[in-house]
């Protein structure tokens, strides 16, 4: 029982990891606050990550609520969350930023913790198609482990918004594309399973 949790919690970690790729997100960050003190980056780091968390929190714990509501059934889910997914992580593949986690401009504001850094980067739809797509067969343990696992990855995040400089300076720009590009291939992959288990679904395969 416990190896089978331990699993699913190393499942849900990787997936939330390939979505939100807290060392990707870096040069976004970067352009997003430069010019600003680092107390001023820090706490924008800080109110981004806690909104994200609170979003994705949301989804996770009424997601069959939402589901039952607009009467979404868990074969749609799947494969139309599949291919979201499958095109983000293509366009990831192309070293492009993707059109569905990222905004074309940004203003630059004291509004980009919430938004574009909480909505869509951390809390986009990607990242809440792949919570809600850990949410749909689990019960209360699933889902609290999958809470932890966020929890753990938003706090990654942060240190790796609040750390940006460093770590720039020590792995550079062509190492963050590189994980880009994996991480854009697992997403791809993970995209494609869902799509699979949905079709599955549906037709009772």
């Amino acid at each position: 029982m416990m190896d089978n949790f331990l699993t699913f919690s190393l499942t849900v970690f990787t997936g939330f990891f390939a979505i939100m790729n807290p060392i990707a997100n870096i040069p976004v960050f970067l352009g997003l606050v430069e010019g600003r003190n680092e107390a001023n980056k820090k706490q924008i780091a800080k109110t981004a990550s806690i909104t994200a968390f609170i979003i994705v929190l949301s989804f996770v714990i009424f997601g069959k609520f939402i589901f039952e509501l607009f009467g979404i059934t868990i074969p749609a889910f799947k494969i139309t969350g599949g291919i979201l997914l499958f095109y983000v992580g293509f366009e990831m593949l192309q070293s492009k930023k993707s059109t569905i986690h990222h905004q074309k401009e940004v203003d630059h504001d004291d509004g980009i913790a919430i938004s574009p850094l909480a909505i869509p980067i951390l809390a986009g739809p990607g990242t809440i198609v792949t919570a809600m797509n850990f949410v749909t067969d689990g019960d209360f343990i699933h889902i609290g482990i999958i809470i932890v696992v966020f929890a753990l990855m938003i706090y990654l995040t942060y240190l790796a918004f609040t750390l940006s400089n460093l770590i720039v300076k020590k792995i550079g720009n062509n190492i963050i594309t590189v994980v880009g590009k994996i991480m854009g291939l697992i997403i791809a992959i993970i995209g494609t399973d869902m799509i699979i288990e949905g079709i599955k679904l549906a037709f009772g395969i």
